[in-house]
């Protein structure tokens, strides 16, 4: 089953002509889960994206999953209990996307939390993950922490504590989720935005949808709607019903990225800064450091990183890391997102509650908010268990149990991602591609790796190997991750804009030949898609020119 630019044409036309059990609105990480959930029961289901799938939050995260060891202190413990049994389900059935990491936590003399709390918080932790974790929690003395990571600041250093979450690629987890939910029939589009909802009393007939690919309106029809807008879930609210009111508290996070090279940490560092916590988190092709936590009232659409956001990420850095002297210069890209808290009325930003609310709105539409990525799959399971609550019995009794802790894509159970990394050296013989490029290829696709070598090998061959990689992945993300521009792929379907000093530029003419001979671009639509690209580019790093 692909999911392809072709794909989406087809779909558009089942929405016009299909009757849904299920129309989902957001095609992030809560719409996809919701999506495979309710496929993996034998739902009817049609998901309508405004933008690119992962576009908001979903691509904007700290890319962790992770149980949440600061909530320990806000006695969260069902919040955590239920993050590291996810964490754990995740490992099996996205082993390609979910890979374990240890995490530094240096104490200090004048610390918030003391050497022996935090002890005692790393033995709940284990236990709250039913010591089900890829390696128990370790207690360090300063020598230790200092040969471990000698760049730390070590000046009145007690000890640290080293434990084990994992690291994701965030939008990739949507994608996959989305093509599960594909190969069960789901019926899916991006750039399909919902305009308006046609209400029969206190229900909804159907949605009104603009498609902005190709100007054309028309309508979705259904029995149930849910909302998984994420942080727009008042926008949309109040799109749909004059009388909505507002249920959000919306915080904005940014984080910034630096290479290997310049900050060499080999584990993630979690530094403590007055009631915050940032991470500094390595990964194959970049460091990560952030996040932020600041209001954010305005349309998520229109969130920035601003000079305040870089200031004060590159203080924290600095602090901990004095010796590695970070620089604005040694920044490579910055991204920020909004999360999509429910306002629980506390007093502060970091103080709100990353617990997730399901409630009805009307006969048959349900909204779905808040939550920790780590907890999508439980949280989408919760919502269509709600939705089908809320039908008949002899309705609902059509449907069968949730079956989501699957593999999310067949060809990639622990097993057989264990053989693809086994097949890293005989792929590189066979097709004539360095090795260390294949497992690069091996770790974000699994087997299906494969596609993209036997892609290189037989068209991109004349290439060099890096632009013949990136024009493989390119090939693959519109074949099967419905890709439809450049600013797509650099920003949710490959790592490029993040992690490489020029942003990928190097790669752009060749990537966008590639797009013109998948989707008929003439030479005028690739100008534009490459200024679209700039455009973007520039937006995205308005700070940097602040601070120049």
């Amino acid at each position: 089953m692909t999911f392809s630019f072709r794909d989406r044409k087809n779909n558009i036309e089942r929405f016009k002509n299909e009757v849904f059990d299920l129309v989902i609105v957001g095609g992030g990480i809560t719409g996809a889960g919701i999506a495979r959930d309710a496929t993996s029961r034998g739902m009817k289901v049609a998901l309508l994206e405004a933008n690119d799938f992962a576009s908001g939050t979903s691509s904007r995260s700290s890319k962790l999953i992770h149980g949440g060891v600061r909530y320990l202190e806000n006695f969260e413990f069902h919040l955590v209990f239920e993050a590291l049994a996810e964490r754990a389900l995740l490992f099996k059935i996205a082993p390609h996307l979910v890979h374990p990491l240890r995490f530094l936590i240096p104490i200090y003399k004048n610390s918030r939390v003391g050497y022996w709390k935090m002890l005692a918080g790393m033995w709940l932790y284990d236990l709250l993950a039913l010591f089900e974790t890829p390696q128990m929690h370790e207690s360090l003395d300063p020598s230790q922490v200092e040969e471990r990571l000698p760049s730390l600041n070590h000046d009145e250093l007690v000890g640290a504590m080293e434990y084990s979450d994992a690291y994701t690629d965030d939008d990739r987890l949507v994608i996959e989720s989305l093509r599960d939910a594909a190969r069960r029939d789901a019926v899916m589009a991006n750039y399909t935005h919902v305009e308006s909802a046609s209400w029969d009393g206190d229900r909804i007939s159907h949605l009104q949808v603009l498609d902005h690919v190709s100007g054309e309106k028309f309508s979705v029809r259904g029995h149930q709607f849910v909302s998984g807008v994420g942080p727009w879930t008042d926008i949309f609210g109040k799109s749909v019903d004059v009388g909505w009111k507002d249920r959000l508290r919306p915080t904005k996070g940014v984080h910034l990225t630096f290479s290997r090279d310049r900050i060499p940490v080999e584990k993630a560092v979690v530094m403590a800064v007055e009631s915050r916590i940032i991470f500094v988190i390595p990964r194959h092709e970049m460091v990560i450091v952030g996040t932020t936590d600041t209001d954010f009232s305005n349309d998520p659409a229109t969130v920035l990183t601003q000079v305040d956001d870089v200031h004060y990420l590159l203080a924290a850095l600095n602090q901990y890391f004095p010796d590695l002297k970070i620089q604005q210069s040694d920044i490579l890209a910055s991204y920020s997102g909004v999360r999509p808290l429910v306002d629980d009325g506390s007093s502060t930003e970091g103080k709100t509650s990353r617990e997730h609310s399901i409630w009805s709105h009307g006969e048959n539409l349900t909204f779905v908010a808040g939550g920790k990525y780590t907890t999508y799959r439980k949280i989408s399971e919760e919502a269509v268990d709600h939705i089908l609550s809320k039908l008949p019995f002899e309705v609902a009794m059509a449907f069968g149990p949730s079956n989501t802790k699957v593999p999310l894509n067949p060809q990639l159970s622990v097993d057989l991602y264990d053989r693809a990394r086994q097949s890293v050296a005989p792929w590189s013989v066979q097709y004539g591609i360095d090795e260390k490029v294949v497992l690069q290829l091996v770790e974000r696709h699994g087997l299906e790796a494969q596609i993209i070598l036997q892609k290189m090998a037989d068209d991109y061959g004349l290439y060099p190997t890096e632009e013949a990689r990136w024009m493989g992945e390119a090939y693959f993300a519109i074949e099967h991750g419905m890709c439809l521009s450049l600013v797509d792929f650099y920003w949710r379907r490959s790592p490029l804009f993040l992690a490489t000093k020029d942003h990928g530029v190097q790669y752009l003419n060749v990537i966008a030949k590639v797009f013109a001979e998948s989707l008929g671009w003439s030479s005028d639509e690739q100008e534009r898609q490459k200024e679209a690209f700039h455009q973007q580019m520039a937006k995205e790093l308005s700070w940097d020119n602040l601070l120049a």
